[in-house]
């Protein structure tokens, strides 16, 4: 079969930008053609663009007049607006996590520790409703861009559940480390939430993913999650906090610390936990209790390798692991760390389904299903820790 060209196109030029256009080169199932990149901060455009030879757009519009497939990689704000207008035009949008949330009323000052979090709830959900009613519209749909459900252990586990019939009773998950690269983060508005947003999107997307592999497995049907109760924090923002330096610390209105304890329709459970005051690099892992079966998936670190250096200086030049902090003393170097998270794999997948029609591992139900979850967790949180029902798609 003939390979077909899928022309490409990336909104943003920040950190998720670069890693998307990395994995775009690991693509074999089709031709990618990359046109090029828009974002707001037209310098930024211009750099991004020049170095990798691609032309960066003037407007949005007429990047998606030009592609196939656009890579929404701007703030979270923008991922509805960007992702309606690419579904209107009948091509793919592969959307960065969060899918979608609530970014404040509008108001410069906007201060998201302050709002009431049923608000919140309730215009993500509207926002979700209003990605799904144009997804069924248009020809082409969502590709939800959560790495973690391509991460290869993962996708391991995946097939442990399908081939043994598991029934999942628990499930821990965690990412944490000391801090996100972006500066708009901080914020809200931009951000749609904290550390319980950004962060713990991932370990509850594959929990979620995976309830959903042993209900269709066993019976055909999807395990969704029924209810959560959580707990958020500002530690680095407390009084008393110690700044050393090592942690970032220059949040506005957002939460750093967060605990969700999700359970499912079956009656199973996950706990995922996710915070940005952790020293010592990412820690990305989930935990899969089984009746017969007991997996732990540690995305990062790995321990593929590990290293002892003596002299920071002497790894000046050699990548060891994001957010690692000193390359002095024992280290776990990645040997491919946008593999071990599942980076290429989900770019191949998204082309393959562009392409040809492939099926993906996850579709904008289960995205919905995630941000559902975390703002009924934040009212949770609101209220000390009181149970809340989810609204599941």
């Amino acid at each position: 079969m003939d390979k077909r060209t899928v022309r490409a196109g990336i909104v943003g030029a920040g950190f998720s930008a670069t890693f998307h256009f990395e994995a775009l080169k690991k693509v074999y199932g089709t031709n990618v053609q990359v046109e090029g990149v828009y974002a707001l901060d037209t310098e930024q455009a211009k750099e991004y663009a020049k170095k990798r030879r691609i032309r960066a757009f003037g407007s949005l519009e007429q990047l998606i007049d030009s592609v196939d497939v656009v890579h929404v990689c701007a703030p979270a704000s923008t991922h509805e607006s960007i992702a309606i207008a690419v579904l209107e035009q009948d091509k793919f949008p592969i959307v960065e996590k969060p899918l979608t949330g609530y970014f404040g009323d509008g108001s410069e000052d906007f201060n998201g520790q302050d709002f009431p979090k049923t608000e919140a709830l309730d215009q993500a959900l509207a926002s979700i409703e209003r990605l799904i009613a144009a997804e069924a519209k248009s020809k082409s749909k969502i590709l939800y861009a959560e790495n973690w459900v391509y991460a290869p252990s993962i996708q391991k586990e995946r097939e442990i559940i399908e081939k043994t019939g598991a029934q999942i009773l628990w499930m821990h998950g965690e990412e944490s480390h000391s801090g996100s690269h972006a500066e708009y983060y901080g914020f809200w508005k931009f951000a749609g939430g904290g550390v319980m947003i950004g962060k713990g999107c991932h370990p509850l997307t594959a929990a979620l993913y995976l309830k959903r592999v042993e209900g269709k497995a066993r019976s055909g049907r999807v395990i969704h999650p029924n209810s959560v109760s959580a707990r958020t924090h500002i530690i680095t923002r407390m009084p008393g906090f110690r700044d050393e330096g090592h942690i970032r610390t220059d949040y506005y209105d957002i939460d750093d610390f967060s605990l969700m304890h999700v359970v499912f329709e079956d009656g199973t459970l996950v706990d995922s936990v996710a915070s940005a005051i952790i020293l010592g690099g990412i820690h990305n892992e989930l935990e899969v209790a089984a009746n017969n079966h007991r997996t732990i998936c540690n995305i990062n670190p790995t321990s593929a390798i590990q290293t002892y250096n003596p002299v920071d200086e002497n790894f000046a030049d050699i990548y060891v692991v994001e957010k690692i902090g000193t390359k002095q003393g024992w280290s776990n170097p990645c040997p491919d760390e946008d593999w071990f998270t599942g980076y290429p794999q989900e770019i191949e997948a998204f082309y393959r389904a562009a392409a040809y029609g492939e099926p993906v591992e996850r579709d904008s139900r289960l995205a919905a299903d995630c941000i559902s979850t975390i703002y009924s967790a934040y009212v949770s949180a609101e209220k000390m820790g009181a149970e809340v029902e989810i609204k599941t798609f």
